[in-house]
Parts: structure tokens; C-alpha cells; sequence
């Protein structure tokens, strides 16, 4: 697994080292080098398809019959002309105007830049939503400059990325470029797994879907994906939208649809204001909305929304400057009013949406009496890129079935995520599916269910319960470690990496294994074969009544209550010693460092 954060400090030191050696301003150079990341990331997931598409390619007299744009089309992919393919453009000799090359309308080029302008151009002639969005000011770049931006993000690294984690890296240059641009209005890029969690419970499969406030595009990317591992075709059965009001966000969305092979419209600047317009035409004729807005906003004009309606439950509180003070509940009620009869809705929203009080709690009773709010979740703090702050996640279902028409389901999962690092947390896969399977039980589903047991079952590879696997395994990394520590403190004078390297290698897959176990226990002690039961700590489907009695509130902690202490799972003994000879090693370093330094300063007669 690749380390994101490294790969974007790591392109991003190189890519800032050549805008400092250029006369160019960070706008001017901001556009350019996102669309270089783009022809990369393109080039990569053209090449994919194109292995898919050879597989079984007929051929004629010997020869395997080429690739053409249909193909690609067929797999929802962008076709690259070879003059647009990134490792053409690598391969061109340092002298271009001696290579005797011609633009698409036939004109010689004499610099790297044209040939990247060109590049650019061709690619907007495959794909209709892309026309006027791809930078094509690379004449501006000195051709050492250009070839050496090429040559930086010809990272191998990003041939292993999936999902939005391109909007990620879009998002990271941009905010190192033009802060002002990233940040207004709020975060643009939502993290992967709380798409992936809005788009497994919403469960996209053909119709319309919006996002108003769509960004770099990731709701439609894993939208995508999701109806593309289903079998059908994205492209033929879902029509995307999206509304944004920072133009630079809508370009990106753009290249980031375009890249996956999905079409959609976007609209972007003050038309795509979506507290003052619908700017599709798109009230209550959605079949899917999702959206993570920004969130908190102020000094919203409360007659233009009035003008604008989508407000099924009336105005939030307006102030005296009559402007709406905190827009939250605007957006809800937009998101409620975009879907048609049978449409659903899962978006991102502050946690203090949950319990805000006024007309915002009026708002709330009203919707819950609709029976059509369906799913609650709390989010832990540390999801965000770039903010700390926790969050939840709403989910509307206009579908619900009848055994659960007045029924919440509330899941607290503000203590149930991976540490990534110690600024960022997220959902794994598993994890992801964990809280899916508890989606399921509440529906009725028992057989998706059923199918993820399985699925754990076929990964683990053992008849043994979960909990016996956890106990067995648990037991390996424990010996495993244990092992290691023995050889390594043995091999003190050799110092020998490759030993514990392997061992390391060794602990990791087992650990994984170890982890995959751990989250299938996590889901069977609490539902078994299928049974769905209220978890406190965790979940709980509560009655209209119920909620009446919380006075309305959408705060899943008031639900579920508190959960059992459970044991982490570390060994004390253990980890003690770990500590101590972690910490007997850093005294020999700080003992060997003073030596060191005290005889420097004799050698300099001090």
C-alpha cells in the first residue's frame, strides 16, 4: 500500500523547487502542473483498460487486432491518442524542433510546450465534457523546466492509485499553490471511506444523481465504481450532475470524471450557487443525492432561498440582516426536496446539525415525520484531510420499506475506525462492510449478509470459528515477535537488516490476516448468522415515539448508550518490553551522540 502523504510531499518538494527556478506566479503555475498529474494518472488507467482489452483480443494473420477509442468507450474509459500518452512524451528527444513534429491541425511545433498543449488538445476532442477544461498553457514553461515536471510525476506510485485519491493530491497541490482557492467555502475533497460509506448505503444503481456541491467529483467516482462492479455500465445507466461554485473545483471534477471514463454535466460559478439556484432543474426529480457541503455557513440571503424554494419544511432562523446564520439546515432541506418518490439521499453533515435547536429542530421533527430519514452515523473526529473536527452522516429513503416506515437507525461509530496516522483516521474496507451488514439487518437483507460471512469466511480460508481463528492467530504474531526479538538481540554485532526484515514481512501478513479475523469476530459476536439486535454503544432503531421523547434529536449517542469496557488486546507484558528496549536502544544512541560531541570539542580545544 502506497503512503499517500509521502508521495505528496514528495511531488510536491519537486514540482515547488521548479515553480521557484520559473518566473511564474502560483496561479499561473497551479492549473499546468494539476493537468500534468491528470495526463498521468490518465495514461495509468489507460493502460489498465488496454491490458483488459487485449485479454481474448482476436487476431488477424498472426497479428492481435489494435485498440480503437470504441473500446475504451465500451469499458467507460478515456481513450489517449499515442501523441496524448505520457510516455510518448517522456521518450521525445531534448531538440524538438528537430523531430519534425505537427500539431493536429498540421502545424510544426518547435518547443516541449507545444507538444503538451497538443496533447491537451486531443484529449478534449475525445471527450465532450473536457472541451475548454484542460490547461493548455505549457508554452509558458521552459522546455527543461516542462521535461522535468514530466519526469517527476512519472512516479510509479501512481499507477497503484484508485478512487478520488487523485482529487486528494489535486486538493494537497492546491492548497500549497493558492490557499485561497482550496479553501473557500470549505473543503472540497471528502475522504474515501466516508464516500464509499454513503455510496454503500445509498446503493446507486440507475437513474439520476446530484451533488450539489460536488468538488473534486468523488461521490461520482465511487458511484461509479460501485454500478461498474455490479455488472452494468455507469455511463449507460446513471446521468450524473453536479453543481460548483469555485470553478477551479469544477474543472477538477471534470478531469477527475473524465479520467474514470464517466460522463456527466457540471456547472460551475455563480449559476451553481446552490443556496440560490437549482441550476438543472433537478427539485424532486432525483433518484440519488449525495453531497458532502461545507458545512457552518453564514450571512446566506434568506430571500434569495425563498425565491429559489427546495425548502419542503420552511426557513431556517434568519437574523436581523435578514440572512440565514448558519446554513446547515438549508442544505438538508435541499438534499430532502431534490428526490423524486422513490429517491435517496446520503450526505456529510457538522455533528451539531444533529441537536441544533429553533427552527432547526422544528425542521427535524418534520422530517422525521415523513418517515422517510433513515439512517444516522456518527463519525469520529480526524477523517478530514485537513480538519479534526468530527462529523455524520445523514441517509433519506423515500423506499423504506413498510416494517420500518417509522423506524431511525442510529450507528455511533465514533470509536470504530484505523488509525492512519496520528492525524488521520478511516474506515477500511472491512470495516466499511461491517457497518453495511448492520445497514442490511435493519432492511431485512439477511442474504447480503449471509454473503459477507462468506466472503470473510473464504479470505480467512479456515473452518474454525472467527473467535477461535482471533485466538489461534493472535498466538503466531505473539511467538512470531517474540521469535524476532531473540534473533535480533543476538545478532547485535552484525546488525544484519535482511533477518529482521524478513521477520517483519512475515509479522505483517500475519497481522493482516490477524485483522481481517478480528473484524469478522467484531461482526458475528454481535449478529450472528443474521440476526439483527440493538448493540449498545453501537446501534439502535429507534421508534418515532423514541425519538419524540430525545426532543428530536439525530445525535446517535442519545440512542445507543454506552458500550461495554472490552479488552484491546494487548499483551502488557508484551508491549512493556518492547518499551524498554526501545527505550535502552535510544540511551546507547544518546550515550554514543555525547561521546561523540564531547570529543569534537576536545579536538577544538574546548
Amino acid at each position: 500500500m502506497i503512503n499517500i502523504r509521502k508521495l505528496e510531499s514528495e511531488l510536491w518538494k519537486s514540482a515547488d523547487l521548479l515553480r521557484a527556478g520559473s518566473k511564474l506566479t502560483s496561479n499561473q503555475y497551479c492549473m499546468p502542473v494539476l493537468g500534468l498529474i491528470f495526463l498521468r494518472y490518465a495514461y495509468s488507467r489507460y493502460k489498465m483498460v488496454e491490458a483488459e482489452i487485449l485479454k481474448g483480443r482476436p487476431s488477424r494473420g498472426g497479428r492481435v487486432m489494435p485498440v480503437e477509442a470504441s473500446d475504451f468507450a465500451a469499458k467507460s474509459a478515456l481513450y489517449l491518442p499515442k501523441e496524448a500518452q505520457y510516455d510518448y512524451l517522456l521518450k521525445l528527444p531534448e531538440d524538438i524542433s528537430s523531430a519534425g513534429l505537427v500539431n493536429k491541425d498540421g502545424h510544426s511545433m518547435n518547443s516541449l510546450g507545444e507538444v503538451v498543449n497538443n496533447a491537451m488538445q486531443l484529449i478534449e476532442d475525445q471527450s465532450e465534457q473536457l472541451v475548454g477544461v484542460l490547461p493548455k498553457s505549457y508554452t509558458d514553461f521552459s522546455d527543461e523546466i516542462l521535461a522535468e515536471l514530466l519526469r517527476i510525476f512519472n512516479n510509479s506510485a501512481l499507477d497503484e492509485i484508485d478512487g478520488d485519491i487523485i482529487g486528494r493530491i489535486y486538493e494537497y497541490f492546491l492548497n500549497k499553490f493558492a490557499k485561497n482557492i482550496a479553501s473557500d467555502d470549505g473543503v472540497f475533497f471528502t475522504p474515501k471511506s466516508l464516500v464509499k460509506m454513503i455510496v454503500n448505503i445509498i446503493e446507486p444503481k440507475s437513474g439520476v444523481l446530484l451533488d450539489p456541491a460536488c468538488g473534486s467529483g468523488g461521490m461520482f467516482i465511487q458511484s461509479g465504481d460501485f454500478v461498474n462492479a455490479a455488472g452494468m455500465n455507469a455511463n449507460r445507466t446513471m446521468t450524473f450532475y453536479g453543481q460548483e461554485k469555485v470553478e477551479y473545483n469544477a474543472q477538477l471534477c471534470l478531469m477527475n470524471m473524465a479520467v474514470h471514463g464517466l460522463t456527466g454535466v457540471i456547472k460551475s460559478g455563480d449559476e451553481a450557487n446552490s443556496f440560490y439556484h437549482d441550476a438543472h432543474n433537478l427539485d424532486g426529480c432525483c433518484d440519488y443525492v449525495m453531497a458532502n457541503p461545507p458545512f457552518n455557513v453564514d450571512k446566506v440571503k434568506a430571500e434569495a432561498c425563498e425565491s429559489a424554494k427546495r425548502l419542503p419544511f420552511g426557513m431556517p432562523s434568519i437574523n436581523k440582516h435578514k440572512e440565514v446564520g448558519n446554513a446547515n439546515y438549508l442544505w438538508i432541506s435541499y438534499f430532502y426536496s431534490y428526490l423524486n418518490e422513490k429517491g435517496r439521499a446520503g450526505f456529510v453533515m457538522a455533528s451539531s446539525a444533529t441537536d441544533s435547536q429553533g427552527k432547526d429542530k422544528l425542521i427535524r421533527e418534520k422530517l422525521v415525520k415523513t418517515g422517510h430519514v433513515d439512517v444516522m452515523i456518527s463519525v469520529g473526529k480526524n477523517f478530514f484531510y485537513k480538519k479534526t473536527l468530527p462529523c455524520s452522516l445523514w441517509f433519506f429513503d423515500k423506499r423504506k420499506a413498510d416494517s420500518i416506515k417509522d423506524k431511525v437507525l442510529f450507528i455511533d461509530a465514533r470509536n470504530y475506525y484505523t488509525v492512519v496516522d496520528r492525524a488521520l483516521n478511516e474506515w477500511t474496507d472491512w470495516q466499511l462492510k461491517n457497518m453495511n451488514a448492520i445497514v442490511w439487518l435493519y432492511r431485512g437483507e439477511v442474504d447480503k449478509y449471509s454473503a459477507l460471512l462468506n466472503e470473510y469466511r473464504s479470505a480467512l480460508g479456515s473452518d474454525k470459528s472467527f473467535a477461535e481463528q482471533v485466538q489461534e492467530l493472535s498466538g503466531k504474531v505473539k511467538a512470531l515477535r517474540s521469535e524476532k526479538n531473540k534473533v535480533v538481540d543476538s545478532d547485535k554485532k552484525h546488525k544484519d537488516k535482511k533477518i529482521e526484515e524478513t521477520y517483519d514481512a512475515k509479522i505483517a501478513e500475519l497481522t493482516e490476516i490477524l485483522t481481517i479475523a478480528k473484524e469478522a469476530n467484531w461482526l458475528y459476536e454481535k449478529f450472528g448468522e443474521g440476526v439483527y439486535a440493538d448493540v449498545p454503544g453501537l446501534c439502535k432503531i429507534a421508534s418515532l415515539s423514541e425519538i419524540e421523547e430525545k426532543d428530536w434529536s439525530f445525535n446517535p449517542g442519545a440512542y445507543v448508550g454506552v458500550a461495554p469496557v472490552e479488552d484491546d488486546g494487548v499483551d502488557f507484558e508484551e508491549r512493556m518490553t518492547e518499551i524498554h528496549r526501545e527505550l535502552l536502544s535510544l540511551q546507547a544512541e544518546s550515550n554514543d551522540l555525547m561521546d561523540t560531541v564531547s570529543q569534537n570539542m576536545k579536538e577544538m580545544g574546548l
